[in-house]
């Protein structure tokens, strides 16, 4: 029997979804540590949990040793220490270093965390990235782009999700977004040369520092896009071909890009781009399950569950390469105009034609408040065995599905 401890800050949908599945483990204690009260976490999973700390910070590495500290005494000892939120990569890292238990270090939790050192990592493996410059003041940053040119990336170092990312092409945006961000020496900001091409993810699965599974999705359109246009309704799809040659380069640097960050044991996130001539650029990686339902869709389009793959992933250092009958995608439907959902057009004509094609929705509801999420307010995902038709739908979908918003 392994002793488990999974840090859940908040009870946030998908954070439930992978402490069901770590609770679903054979020859498993799972305790959890949370700052919310047990009352907030569903019934059923309740009776599932062994034991439950709650603390005034979960995000910090004090506040989850002291939890660790209260599963520790009933237990009799931690095993292992997981979580899936990208915030808690450094502080779990730093637990397992002081407590000595299995699982990514400090170190490279900071090389994933920090993307300036992790581009400065990359490089210096001669492995293919965006050139960036931390800049702690606006004359560093007029500096850089009076080197590289526009246009420009303006993001926190330890960003992730594309969130507080900015695209600049003038030396006046970019004054404004710098005096946004406002760096420091303490604190400065990220800057990196814009690549222009198809951005795709790279999700992999690594044991004992070899990489032995991946995913390929694309994005239509990119993350950043996405950003810049709240009412835009976006789709991610994962083609059946995940080894086509297209994407012979991606393979051929993601696994020494990952080596060279330190992942070990565990499933990352790798945001990249083709450029036009081919050749790849490598603009993050998240040492950590990606968000945005692709753990959903991943799991749709090889029929298994990665929740409970990845848990076990962590628990035991054990994982089933599954095989990939399918294809899927995901809708993302995202609201027009301000303030409550409306109503939502054009559901029922989406309903009588791909209904067959689709394995899970989350549907927008009447009175609904916008979401602050670039997921939006729901999404559709489909499945199918040719790439061709899953494309077809997600164009269908986001073109005739509305949802209008009011004050």
């Amino acid at each position: 029997m392994r002793n488990v401890a999974f840090v859940a800050p908040f009870y946030l949908p998908a954070t439930l979804r992978f402490l069901e599945a770590a609770a679903g483990l054979e020859n498993v204690r799972l305790g959890v540590v949370t700052q919310e009260p047990i009352e907030k976490m569903p019934p059923a999973l309740r009776r599932r949990i062994a034991a439950t700390a709650r603390v005034e910070d979960a995000l910090s590495a004090e506040g989850i040793h002291a939890g660790l500290g209260q599963l520790s005494a009933e237990f009799g000892g931690i095993d292992r220490l997981l979580g899936a939120l990208e915030d808690l990569q450094v502080p779990l890292g730093e637990l397992r270093d002081a407590l000595g238990l299995p699982g990514m270090g400090a170190a490279a939790a900071h090389n994933f965390r920090d993307k300036s050192r992790m581009k400065d990592v990359l490089r210096a493996h001669g492995l293919p990235c965006a050139r960036h410059a931390l800049v702690r003041d606006q004359a560093e940053a007029a500096a850089f782009s009076a080197e590289q040119g526009f246009p420009l990336i303006v993001k926190p170092p330890a960003g992730s999700g594309a969130r507080g990312t900015f695209r600049v092409e003038t030396p006046e945006e970019l004054r404004a977004a710098v005096a946004m961000s406002a760096p420091s020496p303490d604190r400065p900001t990220l800057i990196e040369e814009f690549v222009v091409g198809e951005e795709h993810s790279f999700d992999a699965v690594s044991i004992g520092g070899r990489l032995v599974w991946h995913s390929i999705n694309h994005y239509l359109p990119s993350p950043l896009e996405v950003l810049r246009e709240p009412w835009i309704q976006w789709c991610v799809l994962l083609p059946r071909e995940v080894d086509s040659p297209r994407y012979e380069e991606i393979r051929r640097v993601a696994g020494p890009a990952l080596d060279a960050l330190g992942m070990e044991t565990g499933l990352s996130h790798m945001e990249w781009f083709r450029r036009p001539d081919g050749t790849v650029a490598i603009s993050e990686v998240g040492a950590r399950p990606p968000g945005a339902q692709f753990v959903t869709l991943i799991s749709h389009a090889h029929e298994f569950d990665l929740y409970r793959a990845w848990a076990r992933l962590l628990v035991f250092d054990d994982f089933d390469p599954p095989a990939r009958p399918c294809a899927a995608g995901a809708a993302y439907l995202r609201g027009q105009g301000h303030g409550r959902v409306r109503r939502v057009a054009g559901l029922e004509e989406i309903a009588s034609e791909l209904g067959p094609l689709c394995v899970e929705w989350r549907l927008p509801r009447p009175g609904q408040a916008r979401s602050a999420s670039y997921e939006g307010e729901g999404y559709i995902i489909v499945r199918h065995p040719r790439t061709e038709v899953v494309e077809e739908a997600l164009g269908q979908i986001i073109t005739r599905v509305r949802v209008e918003l009011q004050p």
